[in-house]
């Protein structure tokens, strides 16, 4: 097997700890990963504390460096994203997708301005202005379902605003990460970026430790109110992006054909593991039944299977405890009531794969419904008045995401915005605009990814107010 390292103070560090990594495709072993421990950690905090300093004095390097690393990158771009594969369990070609769309992403932010920020201009003074400083050093703490995608949109603007970087990939896709950091590694000065593998309990550690200024979290809401508990000791700044439960909304004059097509990518891209893919639709009475019909239709015509095979276009759920909570909603929603219109499609017979599905016959009160599946299962519900819908969309402790479809697109978006979420579109869905903000309501989040609301998450504001002595 390849052996794989951490990054630590620009060097390849392993270790005689390891954790294995399985392929959900299979459910075998297929790697392990370095654990690191508390005496990694350490080293890696101390490197990024130590390279604070010249990295936040040098804004033309940081972009500099920036933009050479996503060069590195879409030259490392396919063994990246075969190993986001075999870790993750997507088609490989979305997987080469999500590599290319990190390397955007860097090339975003070695352009990036943030312009000056006068408050006022006064004659014979100096104008009031706002100007921008580092924080020090960040952890960022990112999750399982897009793990180099996330990875990337944490940090790249943490570095840019001149801070330097301990990251923790999740334990189940350390892979694809450790790799980044190693294809990176010869372009970021010593200390700038480090990246570890190691379990919750490594996390827990990173997020208290005293030298870390701010943590990114992107997971579950247990394990972002985890990460608040943890990091309330020292009063970090901390920002969550946690689960959704998205509702689309289908008014009675959407085109019923484009509509299914883009809601079943919307729902079921990388298996239903997207925190704002579409978990719920709620369907104008006109339109229910042709858009169930439809949407069974895309079900049945998906292939599911290994992401490594090109004739998959539907992977495996990522984790065995993933595999077996969507069964569990299945089962749960049958006992319900509900009515199954499934992929006919044969499963592979291994891994951690489940058919497409569309579900009817429950609402409210069933936890299919009411909770984030997260998974390769959508519940579609009537209804015969927008007022239902829009109540019930926002009858959930979540709000990340939603969207409302129509051929009255100005109609749309007035609807859109009556829902309790960070970011609503109409006629389409889990499309962000690349310098928007994103950001959940309720238990969706804390603070905002990207643009320049995401930047100054990273970076400390200060009033400067100047006058001549009287």
């Amino acid at each position: 097997m390849t052996e794989y390292t951490l990054l630590i103070d620009g060097a390849a560090v392993a270790t005689t700890a390891s954790d294995p990594v399985i392929d959900p495709a299979s459910g075998a072993v297929f790697a392990h990963a370095p654990q690191a421990g508390t005496a990694e950690l350490e080293r890696a905090v101390a490197a990024a504390r130590a390279a604070f300093p010249a990295w936040a004095a040098d804004e033309p390097l940081r972009r500099q460096v920036l933009a050479r690393a996503a060069e590195r990158l879409r030259e490392r771009a396919g063994p990246i994203a075969q190993l986001i594969t075999r870790e993750q369990g997507r088609p490989l070609a979305q997987a080469l997708g999500e590599v290319q769309y990190g390397a955007a992403i860097l090339d975003s932010y070695a352009a990036f301005t943030v312009p000056d920020e006068v408050l006022a201009e006064r004659p014979g003074a100096a104008p009031v202005q706002v100007v921008r400083a580092p924080l020090g050093v960040v952890a960022a703490i990112t999750p399982w379902n897009v793990p180099v995608l996330l990875l990337l949109r944490d940090i790249v603007p943490a570095l840019l605003a001149g801070n330097t970087v301990v990251a923790k990939p999740s334990e189940h896709t350390p892979l694809s990460s450790l790799a980044l950091g190693r294809a990176l590694a010869d372009i970021f000065p010593a200390g700038v970026l480090n990246i570890l593998a190691g379990g919750k309990e490594l996390g827990a550690e990173l997020t208290r430790h005293p030298d870390v200024a701010k943590v990114t979290f992107t997971g579950s809401v247990r394990g972002g109110k985890a990460v608040a508990a943890q990091t309330a000791g020292d009063l970090k700044r901390v920002s969550l992006e946690l689960g959704g439960n998205d509702a689309a909304i289908v008014l009675a004059d959407a085109p019923v054909e484009k509509v299914a097509r883009a809601l079943f990518e919307a729902a079921f891209f990388n298996a239903g593991q997207i925190c704002f893919a579409v978990k719920r639709v709620y369907a104008a009475r006109a339109v229910f039944a042709p858009l169930v019909a439809a949407l069974a239709a895309l079900a049945d015509a998906a292939r599911p299977g290994p992401g490594l095979d090109p004739a998959s276009t539907l992977g495996p759920l990522t984790t065995r405890e993933q595999f077996d909570r969507v069964r569990a909603l299945v089962a749960d929603a049958l006992a319900h009531g509900a009515v199954l219109h499934q992929g006919q499609a044969p499963l592979p017979a291994e891994g951690y794969f489940h058919a497409p599905t569309i579900v009817t016959g429950i609402g409210k009160g069933v936890a299919l419904v009411d909770e984030e599946q997260f998974g390769p299962v959508l519940p579609v519900i009537p209804f015969d008045d927008v007022e239902e819908a829009i109540a019930a969309a926002n009858d959930t402790p979540f709000g990340l995401g939603g969207s409302v479809w129509s051929a009255d697109v100005a109609q749309a978006a007035r609807i859109v915005q009556r829902l309790d979420v960070g970011y609503g579109w109409v006629n389409q869905h889990a499309r962000p605009f690349p310098a928007a903000p994103g950001g959940g309501h309720k238990w969706s989040g804390i603070g905002y990814r990207g643009g320049r609301i995401g930047y100054d998450e990273y970076v400390a504001l200060q009033v400067v107010d100047a006058v001549p002595l009287a």
